[in-house]
């Protein structure tokens, strides 16, 4: 069912500031930002390797984002791993008894089809799963 991790989620207060911290002090490279507005999330987009980092800053105090940075504080907000087929994906995490936040795969950033699957059920780690057109 997995192929890779895709990347690793970053909750920040300020993407701008965080991006001179990740692109320009380490080095990584800057591949692109995106509004996703469904999750009300501006992302920054870095390459490490195969895989990579995005950097999610809230662009609502009502953003899942905002609501862990209130909680948590700024640090990693999820795992994303990639998935040939989501929707056998999304079937195989139910039948197995696991918790999943989204009832069906939704588009995420990159044109990717996403769902995400509950902390409570992996052990505290918020896990996405990603399938990429």
């Amino acid at each position: 069912m997995v192929e890779k991790i895709d990347h690793l989620g970053i909750a920040v207060k300020d993407l701008d500031e965080a991006l001179k911290v990740w692109s320009d002090a380490l080095g990584l490279e800057l591949t692109g930002t995106e509004v996703v507005e469904s999750d009300g999330v501006r992302v920054a987009f870095l390459q490490i390797g195969e895989s990579r980092i995005e950097l999610l800053e809230a662009t609502s105090e009502s953003s899942p984002v905002a609501k862990f940075i209130a909680k948590r504080g700024e640090g990693i907000h999820h795992l994303c791993v990639k998935v040939r087929d989501i929707d056998l994906a999304a079937a195989q995490v139910r039948e197995r008894g696991l918790k999943t936040i989204d009832a069906a795969p939704r588009p995420g950033a990159h044109g990717a089809r996403v769902m995400f699957v509950h902390p409570a059920a992996t052990r505290g780690v918020l896990l996405e799963l990603s399938q990429h057109e």
